[in-house]
């Protein structure tokens, strides 16, 4: 049987260069700034990345292997929980696309291969838009977004 899977795309344009934007998402120091989290690999091709919660904890929260990398203009790599890490079905794929445009940078997330209703699609689908939001505003003013905020009450 064939699992059902979906995909997400996410784009934004940020007033910054391509090699900040690839530093922004590879360079813990600069990830733990707007996503309270540093994305650590050495960053070569087949390589394994982990996602680590920036606290005193250091929780070890996603992991995968680098696919492709190309800097400053693409990343591909596998991304999962954990503590699914030895399930290949628990794996999906992002795909961080980084072009110049005009004076500013595109930037095209894509998140697929993900499992269709799974926690991780719900998750990636919310986060994903606060994360992109929080670097952009990060490059451009120098401060993230708080990732935790939750809706006013009407």
């Amino acid at each position: 049987m064939t699992r059902e899977t979906t995909s997400f795309v996410y784009v934004t344009y940020i007033s910054s260069t391509p090699q900040k934007v690839f530093e922004a998402i590879t360079r813990p120091d600069i990830a733990r700034r707007y996503w309270g989290h540093e994305n650590v690999s050495d960053w070569k091709a087949g390589s394994k990345w982990e996602h680590i919660r920036a606290n005193d904890e250091r929780t070890v929260e996603l992991v995968g292997k680098v696919v492709e990398i190309e800097p400053p203009t693409r990343l591909v790599m596998t991304w999962a929980n954990a503590s699914q890490a030895d399930d290949p079905s628990k794996y999906s794929r992002v795909t961080f696309g980084i072009e110049e445009y005009d004076t500013m940078v595109r930037l095209t997330v894509t998140h697929d291969e993900l499992e269709a209703g799974s926690g991780m699609a719900k998750g990636v689908s919310q986060g994903w838009p606060a994360v992109l939001s929080s670097m952009k505003s990060f490059l451009e003013t120098g401060s993230g977004i708080d990732l935790f905020a939750k809706p006013k009450s009407a």
